[in-house]
């Protein structure tokens, strides 16, 4: 069978891009963090490895996150310290400071990344060079398709070797691969379909369609989920705007068992696994 990958990313209820704008002056308390259990014991049932993404400043709030991860047999990666896009104003600045700091915590376990809100373009394309002048192997900041917050539209959907001036194709050159998220062609239109809003909002059977067309081709689904999606209760409910409130909160108390049935019926594992093998 295909092994695809799963990646948790592990935010908290401020972190979420739609919801930033609405709370700036409002204390930002983890609450998510607490669901951690109730991820790793899915996890557990379904004898599955993921790679958890993780907000920095989340570690910092809880260090025991780190080894509850590693000793669940999982791996951690970096989502930025504070989920803040790699296209923000100055950050280009910070980044490198970030990455040694979330290195720093994690004792240098964290040999991927993923870009909140999948902000690498050409404006941020200089976060590959960086990521391969701190020893990364891996990227997963890639959506080949073009939505209204974000995408690259014309990038490979196979795992391909990235550089800053080739973020869309394979480079000879490149020293990072990058696992690109999952899509699919309905009537001659490219989608995502390898995310949590995407599984609680496609039908199912097109999100499974998905998985099956990966598998004969020999390409590993890349598959992404929040952890406020697996977690609900634990996400209080911010008062935004109808499209805004539509991405973050529709059909929410669906997708942990659609994740569970996603477990049921494909394998999955870490990146770092896949590397490996």
């Amino acid at each position: 069978m295909n092994k695809n990958l799963l990646g948790i990313d592990f935010e908290d209820w401020f972190h979420p891009e739609l919801i930033q704008k609405y709370i700036k002056n409002e204390k930002k308390h983890p609450q998510v963090i607490d669901g951690i259990h109730e991820i790793l014991d899915l996890l557990r049932k379904k004898e599955t490895n993921a790679t958890f993404f993780v907000v920095g400043e989340l570690l910092e709030f809880k260090p025991d996150l780190l080894d509850l991860i590693l000793d669940g047999d999982h791996e951690i990666a970096f989502h930025t310290m504070n989920h803040t896009r790699l296209d923000a104003q100055n950050f280009k600045n910070c980044f490198e400071n970030e990455l040694k700091k979330f290195d720093s915590l994690t004792e240098g376990k964290s040999k991927g990344f993923r870009a909140p809100s999948f902000s690498l373009n050409k404006t941020s394309s200089w976060a590959i060079d960086l990521l391969e002048k701190n020893n990364y192997v891996y990227d997963s900041s890639v959506m080949p398709a073009k939505t209204s917050l974000y995408g690259l539209p014309h990038a490979q959907k196979t795992p391909y070797k990235i550089t800053s001036t080739s973020l869309e194709n394979n480079s000879d050159n490149g020293k990072i691969i990058e696992f690109p998220i999952m899509v699919s062609k309905i009537l001659g239109k490219t989608i995502p379909v390898g995310g949590g809003f995407y599984l609680r909002t496609l039908p199912f059977k097109l999100i499974k369609n998905s998985f099956t067309q990966y598998e004969k081709n020999g390409i590993p689904g890349v598959f992404y989920i929040h952890s406020w999606e697996l977690t609900p209760k634990y996400m209080p409910k911010i008062k935004l705007s109808t499209k805004d409130n539509f991405v973050t909160y529709h059909n929410l108390d669906t997708a942990y068992d659609k994740m569970e049935k996603l477990l049921s019926l494909y394998e999955f594992t870490s990146f770092e696994n896949y590397l490996r093998n």
